[in-house]
């Protein structure tokens, strides 16, 4: 490709970095970003300003010598003049007779972009405006997901100077595609104008002179270098290819080699069945991803003895057989990996694919998250249809489903999907988890529980002969902790329900009880911030947690917060069945 920074007129050591950036051509790299438009007024110094108006055309890739364009800043300037019917029925805005990567028009005082309507509709983009005054245009390609395609700001005023600067860029990889399916290359056509420090190089260079061309009538390069009060005024109109017609090296799924697998892998030898080495282990980080972006499926369903984690995307495509095992591993056939799936999705597996060696010292016995979330909603279940039987009992009727808001027949029929707040209790959590984000899932899990009506509470504890009076003033947890006192006399005495209606005010009713003291910690936890958090997270200290190993990360902390809370509400739940099954 032709060297345009070295063929400039000015020594390149003395380019602007600017100046260079619009002249060098763009790589091949498909994560590279490609500033296809701009409008940009930046100030350098008080005396000096440096504009680039920037635009991108697809010109064919004939073999024939790249045309001279010439612009305004914008694909299209003004309105047509109103005359008579069908003047301009052959409206085609044009960049010198060429198409172009981002449509812009502007007048003296309003300018607007957006993406060309060819090109996203030869690569399937879908538009979403983000930002409320100053609103950016994003492109997406939905159908894999890959998002930020192309983005750019919408829109500018200009009085004396713009409202603020615009700036288009765009996957490497797409504009490449576009102008692949084009047989184009993208040409940037720009004007650039900076004022440059006075310096014996531009003096030789201008021999003399106040004021030097630069380039050749009709050439690629068109300027001036001035003398001013304030320096060297460098002012440049230039055309040149910044993108070849070719296409960013494919990323491609086959030839990679898998942990514990012989050889290289293909699609074609994944799906071969006579393979026994088939059985690759992921870092469940893998997860992450998809955990993290509402359009993808990640939801847990517990089938055929396991919990399965088998990431998917609005039904175009789906893993299968992501089963969880140990705490922190996922097991799945390398069949699975390939089968079904984009290339990207396959090489993101392959990313967090473990060694054998590492996953021989991991416990695979070892509980995950999904299934400590899963004990959290049993307990859950229950809570809601005792708390409901025993208010039968006590002439107070109210459906478990309104208590906590869990159906256990919907997620006999359906799982968690009807439950996200379930789902994104048991979402990743590794082992170096951070402060924030273990205060955050200590929050996810006091709330779904908080749903639990307080006025509900109190007339059960009211019926079983508790003071209204005494009780007016208590939270949710303090609630809890009476009815539990209540329910352990009654259970150690082998009652059934119906002696729990009393008028006379039980004995012990009010005593502090250890038995659901982690429910006291993680309300702590929940209200915890940036300020307070370490005395916070001392409490639990109190219940004999080892808080040394938390500069390791605070996974650890969430387990055993997990497991005190299901313990908490197992110790309501236990003593209420018993009771509620002697009726």
């Amino acid at each position: 490709m032709f060297d345009y920074v070295g063929r400039f007129p000015i020594p390149t050591d003395l380019l602007p970095q600017r100046l260079r950036s619009l002249l060098e051509p763009v790589g091949t790299d498909p994560l590279q970003r490609v500033e296809v438009s701009s409008f940009t007024e930046t100030e350098r110094s008080e005396s000096n300003r440096e504009t680039v108006h920037m635009l991108m055309a697809v010109v064919p890739d004939d073999g024939n010598a790249i045309p001279v364009l010439h612009s305004q800043g914008v694909v299209a300037h003004g309105v047509p003049t109103l005359s008579e019917k069908g003047s301009v029925k052959d409206f085609t805005p044009n960049m010198s007779g060429y198409d172009y990567i981002v449509a812009s028009w502007g007048s003296s005082l309003f300018f607007t972009y957006t993406l060309a309507e060819k090109v996203w509709m030869a690569l399937g983009l879908t538009p979403r405006c983000i930002g409320n005054e100053h609103q950016r245009l994003v492109y997406d390609d939905l159908s894999l997901p890959e998002f930020g395609v192309a983005e750019g700001e919408v829109s500018l005023q200009y009085h004396f100077k713009p409202s603020r600067d615009v700036n288009w860029f765009m996957s490497n990889e797409y504009l490449r595609k576009y102008l692949w399916l084009r047989g184009g290359r993208g040409v940037r056509h720009f004007f650039y104008q900076a004022t440059l420090a006075d310096s014996p190089q531009l003096r030789k260079l201008m021999n003399g002179e106040r004021f030097h061309s630069l380039g050749e009538p009709g050439s690629w390069l068109d300027g001036d270098l001035r003398e001013t009060e304030n320096g060297l005024l460098l002012q440049v109109w230039a055309t040149v290819v910044a993108v070849s017609c070719n296409l960013c090296p494919q990323q491609t799924a086959d030839g990679l080699t898998w942990p514990g697998v012989a050889g290289k892998v293909t699609h074609a030898s994944a799906n071969d069945i006579m393979r026994n080495d088939t059985t690759v282990y992921l870092d469940d980080r893998f997860l992450e991803r998809y955990e993290q972006n509402s359009l993808y499926g990640s939801t847990p369903v517990d089938a055929h003895g396991g919990w399965y984690c088998s990431p998917s995307y609005l039904g175009q495509w789906s893993f299968t057989g992501c089963r969880r095992i140990g705490r922190n591993l996922i097991e799945v056939d390398l069949r699975d990996l390939y089968k079904g799936v984009p290339e990207r999705e396959t090489l993101h597996a392959h990313v967090h694919a473990l060694d054998p060696a590492i996953v021989k010292q991991c416990d695979l016995t070892e509980e995950h998250i999904v299934s400590k979330v899963d004990r959290f909603l049993t307990q859950m279940l229950s809570l809601g249809e005792n708390l409901s039987r025993l208010g039968t009992a006590l002439g107070i009727e109210k459906p478990a489903v309104e208590l906590l808001g869990f159906s256990r027949e919907e997620v006999a029929a359906d799982g968690w999907l009807h439950y996200p707040q379930v789902a994104k209790l048991a979402q990743f959590a590794p082992l170096d988890m951070t402060q924030q984000a273990f205060l955050a899932r200590c929050k996810s899990i006091h709330e779904i529980w908080q749903k639990l009506p307080d006025g509900f509470l109190k007339q059960l504890l009211e019926a079983m002969g508790v003071p209204r009076k005494l009780i007016a003033t208590l939270g949710k947890l303090k609630l809890l902790q009476c009815l539990l006192n209540i329910l352990i006399r009654f259970d150690e005495n082998c009652e059934a329900s119906d002696a729990l209606k009393s008028k006379d005010e039980p004995e012990g009713w009010n005593a502090k009880n250890s038995d659901i003291a982690m429910l006291f910690v993680t309300y702590d936890l929940r209200i915890a911030d940036a300020h307070d958090a370490v005395s916070k997270i001392e409490r639990l200290q109190d219940q004999d947690f080892d808080t040394a190993t938390l500069h390791q990360g605070y996974g650890r902390a969430l387990d055993f917060v997990l497991d005190g809370v299901i313990d908490a509400f197992t110790a309501i739940n236990s003593p209420l069945g018993r009771i509620l099954a002697r009726a």
